[in-house]
């Protein structure tokens, strides 16, 4: 078990994570938090959601289906227009 270790240890002070990753991983987790802050109260809509947040629809349903994929966020119901899906953090 040590070997492996020792060997997990070498990998990771000779293979560093370029700067772009490292940038794109911290936008990734602001967004991140940043959309999980406005389902804290209800469940929004695409569009609502972007509005709160200040991004791009495009850009929010991106995120929004990352997160929904990754088990945070779920479809609660579908709005008056029967047009966007509404979306509520998970229990």
């Amino acid at each position: 078990m040590n070997t492996k270790t020792r060997t997990i240890n070498i990998i990771k002070e000779t293979r560093k994570v370029s700067a772009h990753v490292t940038e794109e991983r911290k936008k990734y987790v602001k967004i991140r938090k940043t959309i999980l802050e406005t389902l804290k109260t209800e469940g929004k809509t695409i569009p609502q959601i972007a509005a709160d947040t200040n991004l791009p629809v495009a850009e929010t349903t991106y995120y929004l289906m990352t997160l929904q994929k990754f088990g945070e966020v779920t479809v609660e119901g579908i709005d008056d227009m029967d047009e966007y899906y509404i979306y509520k953090l998970k229990k």
